[in-house]
């Protein structure tokens, strides 16, 4: 059982750490993100971003620490816990063989929904992220941004209790940003826990009540991006991040990258 006791939806982790080779990648990270909430993970490339994200959908085992789900460790039940998931990577992998509405099908099966309940979310999830006309066409024909929809679509069919979203965004156009958008502010509304990871700071800050932001494995911020603002007194988070996590001098790099392209 993923539920003991009542205890509420909340999703957990304790001291979670992934090391290779003795180092840590992930170190003692300390988190809690409630139903209704959209929670941001941020940090530079290399900052453990997505060995975090891999090890929530059970792709991943800790080195030390655990995960929780409504009180309960994910790896009492894996099986159970992934099927709650929602999981869209960074990485659009698909299978290029099949059709947008081939692939829908094919993991709605393995999600093990009926004939019935796919008949009755494929065409409209194809149809609201705008891939009816080539819902027949083999996905080696697709854009970048067709793939990411046709993931997201994915992640979306078995209506999952948890979203987790590894750089969502990339390809989409300004028109499926400001849907994918509103689509996340109402399942939040709804009691799903979203996590989004992205390098889109804009779009992080609209969305997200919290934040972790991660340098070398370890969390160097964890609070409401209100009170970061405040503590780093900056004015957008951005700034906080830029503060806290990038360790040059932007400008003078940039400046000198002109200089040299003269």
């Amino acid at each position: 059982m993923l539920s003991p006791n009542g205890n509420p939806k909340t999703l957990r982790a304790v001291n979670l750490t992934k090391r290779y080779s003795r180092i840590p990648v992930a170190d003692g990270l300390n988190f809690e993100i409630r139903p209704g909430e959209i929670f941001g993970l941020l940090g530079p490339n290399g900052s453990g971003k997505s060995t975090t994200i891999k090890m929530i959908v059970g792709l991943l085992e800790p080195s030390a620490g655990s995960i929780l789900y409504a009180g309960a460790d994910i790896r009492d039940d894996l099986e159970a816990f992934k099927a709650r998931l929602g999981y869209v990577p960074e990485e659009a992998y698909v299978y290029n063989h099949l059709s947008g509405r081939e692939y829908l099908e094919l993991v709605g099966r393995l999600r093990g929904m009926t004939p019935a309940q796919l008949s009755t979310r494929v065409e409209p999830l194809l149809d609201l992220f705008d891939l009816t006309e080539s819902r027949h066409s083999t996905m080696d024909s697709y854009s970048k941004g067709m793939r990411q929809r046709v993931l997201l679509a994915s992640a979306l069919l078995h209506n999952p209790e948890i979203l987790i979203l590894d750089e969502p965004v990339s390809g989409l156009d300004v028109t499926s940003v400001m849907i994918f958008r509103e689509m996340l502010q109402a399942m939040a509304r709804s009691g799903k826990i979203v996590i989004l990871s992205s390098h889109e700071m804009e779009l992080v800050e609209k969305l997200c009540s919290r934040v972790m932001i991660l340098y070398k494995g370890q969390s160097v911020a964890y609070a409401p991006i209100s009170e970061l603002r405040e503590i780093q007194h900056q004015p957008s988070l951005e700034g906080v991040f830029a503060e806290l996590a990038i360790k040059v001098d932007v400008s003078s790099v940039a400046s000198r990258l002109v200089e040299v392209i003269r």
